[in-house]
Formats: structure tokens, sequence, C-alpha cells
């Protein structure tokens, strides 16, 4: 065992890099087109209906977004951005608040939320892939176990509330 002092941990100095601003736009291109069918699923309403509504709502995203750049420096992620400009853009003060309150008021955001998730999902970093590559099979195995066990939780614990509702 070494004696040498173990040098003091140092708080990450590199920040981390932003995606370029066509990557983000990118991503929220492929998500559109996808809520959108989440819309037709979900809801009644028709093909032209929610695709005004999900045009208004990638209108505040990318205004969020494009808020978001110059301002990094404030620290605030890009979709606090994008929740500022959606409260802002739906007060019915505003000339146009009640065209946006219209036109997302039917949209189905649980609905939405299913592509989101699935690129959050999928958003792997280099460091998570050295983390990866460092543990090998075993992380697979850890993996297996904790979806099983998750599984098995949540299971249990619907069918003991669904046994106490009757």
């Amino acid at each position: 065992m070494s004696t040498a002092p173990t040098p003091a941990l140092q708080p990450e100095e590199r920040t981390p890099d932003k995606l370029p601003l066509g990557v983000e736009l990118l991503a929220l291109g492929v998500v559109l087109p996808l809520g959108w069918l989440a819309q037709l699923i979900a809801t009644d309403l028709g093909p032209g209906r929610a695709a005004l509504g999900m045009l208004v709502l990638a209108a505040i995203a990318v205004l969020g977004i494009l808020i978001a750049r110059p301002t990094a420096r404030l620290r605030l992620p890009a979709v606090a951005w994008v929740s500022v400009v959606g409260i802002l853009a739906s007060i019915p003060a505003f000339p146009w608040g009640g065209f946006v309150v219209e036109m997302v008021g039917e949209i189905d955001f649980l609905a939405l939320s299913v592509p989101c998730l699935a690129f959050a999902g999928l958003a792997i970093t280099t460091r998570e892939l050295d983390i990866v590559k460092r543990s090998g099979w075993k992380l697979l195995i850890v993996g297996v176990f904790v979806l099983i066990g998750t599984f098995l939780g949540s299971a249990v614990v619907a069918h003991l509330t669904l046994g106490l509702m009757g």
C-alpha cells in the first residue's frame, strides 16, 4: 500500500460542451413528427389541428433555445428559458396569448413526452461510455437485476394498491 498523499479532488473544471444549434434543431425536428403522431393516436385532434399545436410548441422551444445561447453565463438551462417563453406566450393579457392557449390547449402533453423521454434515454455521453468500458460485463448483470427488481417492485406495489382499492 502506498503512503503517498492522495491529491485533493478538484471539481471538474471543464463544463459540458453544448450541442451545436443545428444538432438541437435537428433533434427537435425529429421529435416534432413523433409528437404529432402521438397526438393523432392519443387525442381526437385532426391532423391539421395537431400540427398547428405542435408548430406553436416548436416555435416556443426554438425561441427558448435561441435565448439560452447568448445568456449562457447565467447558467440557466435551455429548458428553463423554454418554460419562461411558454409562460410569457400564454399570458392572456398579451395579444397572442389567447391564440397560443387555443392552439396548445388540447395537446396531450403525456403523449408528447414519450418521444422526448426516449431521446433522453438514448443520450449517452463519453463519460458514461468510459464507465461502461471500465465496468464491462458486470454492468450488464447489475443492470438486468435493477430492471427486474424495479419491475417486480412496481408490480407488487400495483397489486397491493389495487387490492386495497377493491
